[in-house]
């Protein structure tokens, strides 16, 4: 009888330990889940996934596996790789496949001592190449809050306290353990969490897409009203996009720039065809009439408080400036002119020299080139030109991989 107080107060302390990490747990899954819920970018929230996922468990590595028709999109983590993008079949036969079919967690203590008679088997030949070793293995659905299953988030080998630092891959199995099933509601509480997080995210990069094809088409629509093609209009922004890159621009910026620089000659719209498909030179009356295309693209896309739609408007009211402050329509000068309008000038006049026109033959790029480092401090900017020349590789393989068809 003498014991029997004893266990009790060592059970008691184990339910008060069970019960402090569950709390630490949940505090922390909430904290996760603003974090994920912040995160607008899919590949960081893959990665911040995935993350997470090992760090509330403390296993050894994390898969995360989308559901893309009848594949699975695989993206991997284990020990310090980078995430990794696979593809694989969709089959009942393997663990994440009958998760995501089934949408029932398996918790696997052992994935080789698994009897031959379940409907699902581990495959190890991933261990074979990598002489790597999983053990204890967890796989829960990505559950959206309707029921649907995205796809699945893998966790392997559960880490014991007491294991040495850096652990071989050959040595992570020994120092192995099973999940516990606090774990595994944990697991599937992140997982719940990363399918809402996943789906916001794809649904805002849908709308984003449709809106930015909206845009394209307006743009089109001008180009095509002056014989210009959809290629111009890829060439140049993808030209004016490395441009910023190589100026040391945000990745923000350089996006707002490559999205907004097909919409520079959207004035065009407002240009009458006598004037805009003239084939020979134009009067001075007409050029000043042409010459009023910024301003019309300007007053046109002006009016929205969208940030793309605003930059699209400085580019198209600034992007036939020149340096010297002999452009048009307002005579800017220098650093005046508007960094955006100012790489776009370059995009855009390095493209119309190599393309071919009804009214020209496109030039030799050596000739071009030369050019735009002759025009460096009068029309175009320096500071753009080096820029330019130091992005000269990615240009070129724009310039082939979206030539025009002959």
């Amino acid at each position: 009888m003498s014991h029997g107080p004893a266990a009790f107060d060592l059970s008691l302390g184990e339910a008060e330990f069970e019960a402090a990490a569950a709390l630490r747990l949940s505090q922390r899954l909430i904290q996760v889940g603003i974090a994920l819920s912040s995160e607008t970018d899919l590949r960081r929230l893959l990665e911040l996934i995935v993350a997470q996922a090992r760090e509330l468990t403390c296993c050894d590595g994390a898969s995360l596996f989308i559901r893309e028709g009848e594949e699975l999109r695989f993206f991997v983590v284990n020990r310090n790789e980078e995430l990794r993008d696979l593809r694989l079949p969709l089959s009942p036969s393997s663990i994440v496949g009958y998760v995501v079919l089934t949408g029932e967690s398996l918790n696997l203590p052992d994935v080789y001592g698994l009897p031959p008679d379940l409907p699902y088997a581990f495959n190890p030949q991933v261990d074979r190449q990598t002489g790597y070793r999983t053990r204890s293995l967890l796989t829960v659905p990505l559950r959206d809050p309707s029921g649907n299953i995205l796809g699945a988030l893998q966790l392997l080998n559960r880490l014991r306290p007491e294991r040495p630092a850096n652990l071989a891959p050959n040595q992570v199995a020994n120092w192995s353990q099973p999940f516990s099933e606090l774990e595994v509601r944990v697991a599937e509480a992140l997982a719940s969490q990363a399918a809402v997080a996943y789906q916001n995210v794809r649904l805002r990069e849908e709308l984003k897409a449709a809106h930015l094809e909206t845009i394209f088409c307006l743009a089109q629509a001008a180009e095509y009203r002056d014989q210009d093609t959809s290629f111009h209009l890829k060439r140049m922004s993808h030209y004016s996009r490395i441009i910023a890159k190589e100026l040391g621009l945000s990745s923000h910026e350089q996006e707002l720039i490559f999205y907004a620089s097909p919409l520079h000659d959207v004035g065009k719209i407002g240009i009458p065809d006598a004037i805009l498909q003239k084939p020979g030179p134009l009067t001075p009356e007409e050029r000043l009439i042409m010459n009023r295309h910024p301003e019309i693209g300007y007053e046109i896309l002006s009016k929205s408080d969208s940030e793309l739609m605003k930059k699209s408007a400085i580019i198209a009211l600034t992007h036939h400036e020149k340096f010297d402050g002999s452009g048009y329509p307002q005579g800017l000068k220098g650093e005046g002119i508007p960094l955006e309008g100012r790489i776009v000038a370059l995009a855009d006049v390095f493209d119309a020299l190599a393309s071919r026109r009804p009214y020209k033959e496109a030039w030799d790029l050596s000739d071009i080139f030369r050019f735009v480092e002759s025009q460096s401090g009068s029309h175009f900017d320096p500071q753009v030109v080096a820029a330019f020349n130091r992005g000269r590789g990615e240009i070129l393989e724009i310039y082939h991989r979206y030539r025009e068809p002959r």
